[in-house]
């Protein structure tokens, strides 16, 4: 499973066991559940980059009602729409929205399309021709339905008067107005990509003349060329004010680079003199990093909207021109005096912590019988789910689990001042899973649920650690810890709503023909060194192993180390125990 996040409560626990399954509900303590209790939305965890194992050049994504929408150049063939619950995409359900006809001025070289939700419906915008660069126009595709993922009606070009060759359109929504920006030439001929603005009546039609915003005028912008670039705009608001962010640079070379346009708060976007270009770009290639021509991105929020995250394409080497490009991502912050502080880009190594909220799956609406699907394993596996839930009836209620039809489990849901939390074990089946869940004589009602599993593969990696793909593994890898003293993994950003014991279960595989030791800690140095014993067995067999932690309130790190074999890790599962 890959990045499965869970629950958030602001009060203290009652910690019931029934059946050999934990039950905890809010509870009012006073001071000591003030001392107990930290600010939380989900149980975090990290990923890493990238976002997708094929190549996923200029990403568009957007994030609604509990699901992440990716489309991107696929192929230059099609139009495909990706869809994940988490920003990770690698095992996303995929879907061809729409294929051109065949001989027409859209037929060929469909190049970034760009997906929207403008007033109330999805629309779909690409750049075409018919085979020949120079014949590149902007086409719209509406959605016929509510469903991103559902089929699409082609309503035409986008254009403008000038009807030049145009590419990387979207629309801009400011202060109830619609505006159109693209990338386009001036004349005919291929010399240069400026930036261009028009104003829309509606989300397909352009009501006005074209205005030229940016030229690729700084040394920057002007690298690898000619031509000279100015493209891959992307929309971004903050605290009222709205920018437009660019690639500038050959996007065949590793000079390719983000800059940015801000508008002057409260102007007129059609005026040019009230845009601003930064003369710097905010995002480019680090050879350290191994990443280059970092480029054509797009923003997202977190689940909860408390972030911004960025998701641009890059490659891993230098001379990768247009092949390799991959979709990554990462947080945005901005400093005192409202400036955007992007920073550099992630290795590939970099554990990242996730969006906040992500993993925390909503009931829409919350309901005594709901159903969840899109919940994705890897392999056939046993995992931990914490369900969501309110019993204000003042009388023990009961719930049945089913996963794909079945019944997995029956779940004791005490009476709760608000909302109260759960847990129980279910088993997951390889691929999408749909799970189930029913409250007894319809009282109460389900919130959301969360999978509280943490993959090894996406934690940081110490000096006797070394992350590994491989397809046997819960997620889409494992992290093969060599023998000896020294940091091995670090799990970090675990997040807990209440200090209190924890069980915590790692999956690992133990080929060596001997048991093998692995101590496990946690990072505040406070409490002792616990250890796990895995015994010998087969390459690629996942045993799980127990022991019970004290974790604080808030941000943990877990780190395992000093194996004195060979261990392969898969994951790491948290349950709550006790206070």
């Amino acid at each position: 499973m890959n990045s499965k996040r869970w629950s958030a409560i602001t009060a203290a626990v009652l910690i019931v066991i029934a059946a050999g399954i934990g039950v905890w509900t809010m509870k009012d303590q006073g001071q000591e559940a003030q001392e107990n209790t930290a600010v939380y939305n989900g149980h975090g965890g990290t990923f890493k980059n990238t976002l997708a194992e094929i190549d996923t050049p200029d990403p568009a994504v957007v994030y609604k009602d509990g699901y992440y929408y990716m489309t991107f150049t696929h192929n230059g063939a099609d139009v495909m729409v990706m869809k994940s619950r988490t920003i990770d995409f690698k095992q996303a359900e995929r879907k061809t929205v729409w294929y051109p006809d065949m001989g027409t001025n859209y037929s060929a070289e469909l190049w970034a399309p760009e997906i929207q939700f403008i007033q109330g419906k999805w629309y779909i915008y690409f750049a075409a021709d018919d085979g020949l660069n120079e014949n590149h126009r902007m086409f719209v595709l509406e959605a016929d339905t509510d469903d991103p993922m559902g089929s699409y009606t082609f309503k035409g070009q986008v254009k403008d008067d000038s009807n030049k060759w145009a590419i990387d359109g979207l629309a801009m929504e400011l202060d109830n107005k619609l505006y159109f920006v693209w990338s386009g030439w001036e004349g005919d001929i291929n010399l240069q990509q400026n930036t261009y603005i028009a104003p829309m009546s509606d989300p397909v039609t352009i009501s006005g003349p074209r205005v030229l915003l940016s030229e690729p005028d700084l040394e920057w912008e002007k690298a690898g060329g000619p031509p000279y670039i100015n493209e891959g705009h992307s929309i971004l608001h903050h605290n009222g004010q709205v920018h437009i962010v660019y690639s500038g640079a050959g996007s065949w070379t590793p000079f390719y680079s983000l800059g940015m346009l801000t508008l002057k708060e409260g102007t007129d976007p059609l005026v040019a003199s009230n845009w601003t270009k930064a003369e710097q770009p905010i995002l480019k290639m680090d050879e350290e990093a191994g990443v280059y021509g970092p480029g054509h991105n797009s923003f997202v929020s977190s689940p909860d909207g408390t972030e911004q995250w960025i998701v641009y394409h890059a490659t891993t080497a230098p001379t990768d021109g247009w092949g390799n490009r991959k979709a990554r991502a990462q947080k945005l912050t901005w400093d005192a005096e409202g400036n955007l502080q992007i920073g550099k880009p992630l290795s590939l190594d970099t554990a990242i912590e996730v969006p906040s909220g992500m993993g925390v799956f909503k009931a829409e609406p919350a309901a005594a019988d709901v159903t969840f699907n899109l919940i994705l394993s890897n392999v056939h596996t046993t995992g931990p789910l914490m369900i969501h839930y309110k019993n204000e009836t003042g009388e023990m209620l009961k719930a049945k689990v089913s996963v794909n039809g079945e019944q997995a489990s029956e779940v004791t849901l005490p009476k709760s001042s608000g909302v109260g939390y759960a847990y129980t074990d279910i088993p997951l089946a390889a691929g999408m899973n749909e799970i189930s869940i029913a409250i007894d004589g319809g009282q109460g009602t389900i919130e959301a649920i969360e999978l509280p599993r943490y993959e090894a593969e996406f934690a940081s990696t110490g000096p006797q650690g070394t992350a590994e793909e491989n397809l046997f593994a819960s997620g889409t890898g494992k992290v093969v810890i060599a023998p000896g003293e020294g940091e091995a993994v670090r799990f970090e950003n675990i997040l807990v709503p209440v200090s209190g014991k924890y069980e915590i279960r790692i999956a690992a595989a133990n080929s060596s023909g001997n048991d093998a030791e692995l101590h496990i800690r946690v990072e505040d140095g406070k409490g002792k060194d616990e250890r796990v014993i895995f015994p010998s067995g087969k390459r690629n067999n996942y045993q799980t192993q127990s022991v019970t932690i004290q974790l604080k309130a808030g941000k943990n790190a877990l780190i395992l180390e000093n194996a004195t074999e060979e261990v392969h890790v898969d994951y790491m599962d948290i349950k709550r125990v006790s206070n």
